[in-house]
């Protein structure tokens, strides 16, 4: 008998379309190679990819990046790399949480768990991974580097994005 989370699985889209935004002042696309890992992940994984952007670090440009998505209709998750740390520039967290209709802590949270356990250990309290819903669409924000994108999308977003998008479509 399955359980309701593998059930739910079962329900899934098969394919979610997603937008990428990398949140940097100095990356291009030449030298973004976050924004590069999470496109190879994920479309190795069988999802699409509709939308590539790099915005500076600033609340309004990423905020405006969002909002390009959230208008888009061939985008229904925006996965963003870049901006989530502590320092004063830093303004990914800001700009995310600020629109979020829903938030999914978990996400943050077993971002932070895995990074302190299977990766850099106590410096884990510095990342601001967050994840929610804005407009029906899934919104996942992760720092910057290659190492937390691998981390993120591998063992969290790619497992889990078809469950969530079903989870947002059933009330539709």
């Amino acid at each position: 008998m399955l359980t309701s989370v593998e059930s739910h699985r079962n329900e899934a889209p098969t394919s979610v379309r997603c937008m990428i935004i990398t949140v940097s002042d100095t990356r291009t696309v030449e030298t973004d190679k976050s924004g590069a890992l999470l496109r190879e992940l994920m479309m190795s994984s069988g999802y699409d990819i509709t939308d590539y952007q790099i915005v500076h670090d600033t609340y309004e440009e990423i905020q405006t990046a969002i909002r390009q998505g959230l208008s888009n209709p061939n985008v229904e998750a925006i996965l963003l790399n870049g901006g989530t740390g502590i320092a004063k520039r830093d303004t990914t967290y800001e700009a995310v949480r600020d629109m979020l209709d829903k938030e999914m802590h978990g996400f943050g949270e077993i971002f932070r768990y895995l990074s302190f356990v299977d990766d850099i250990g106590t410096a884990a309290i510095l990342s601001r991974a967050i994840a929610g819903v804005i407009h029906n669409k899934a919104v996942f924000s992760m720092p910057g580097s290659t190492g937390a994108v691998k981390l993120a999308t591998s063992r969290i977003i790619i497992p889990e994005l078809r469950h969530v998008m079903r989870e947002i479509y059933k009330d539709l």
